[in-house]
């Protein structure tokens, strides 16, 4: 005999508007550094990592076009045990957003999961990854060094906050 419970857990709903919102605000916070880049397919810039340590963080264009550019964003490792932070990000120019599409060592990154599932991943997936560039933004911000023109990105995110 199978019991079955009324209190079954509801089906994950994706908050659109925190989607929307994370994207417009990640926009904000790389398109100075889509300014800094110019015409240059990459730069870097330098965090502090525990115990003196610096970790670069690479920021690559994979493709331009008119209306969206693709970047590759990777930091070096913080720890031997952990793989580094790797993101792949879209920014839609007409639309003035950033989406993460990617992250190591994933591929695709979708809006919403069945949980439980074979990869582990959560129901949020999507909106935790770009939460987490979010954090990963202002943190450079906050406390990046330069190794190619940090100081005016740092300037001109925080104009724009």
């Amino acid at each position: 005999m199978t019991i079955r419970s009324n209190s079954a857990k509801p089906r994950y709903r994706l908050d659109f508007r925190e989607l929307m919102r994370l994207c417009e605000q990640n926009y904000a916070h790389l398109h100075p550094v889509m300014t800094a880049l110019g015409d240059d397919e990459q730069t870097r810039f330098v965090l502090p990592g525990g115990e003196g340590r610096e970790l670069q963080l690479v920021v690559r264009v994979l493709e331009r076009a008119r209306y969206t550019t693709v970047l590759r964003m990777e930091q070096d490792a913080v720890h031997d045990l952990l793989p580094p932070a790797r993101l792949t990000v879209r920014l839609y120019h007409d639309v003035h957003m950033a989406e993460v599409t990617e992250a190591l060592p994933f591929r695709r990154i979708w809006a919403r999961h069945s949980y439980p599932n074979a990869w582990m991943h959560q129901e949020d997936e999507k909106n935790q990854w770009n939460r987490f560039l979010a954090e990963w933004l202002l943190h450079l911000r906050e406390h990046g060094g330069s190794l190619q023109g940090l100081e005016d990105w740092c300037d001109a995110a925080v104009k724009s906050s």
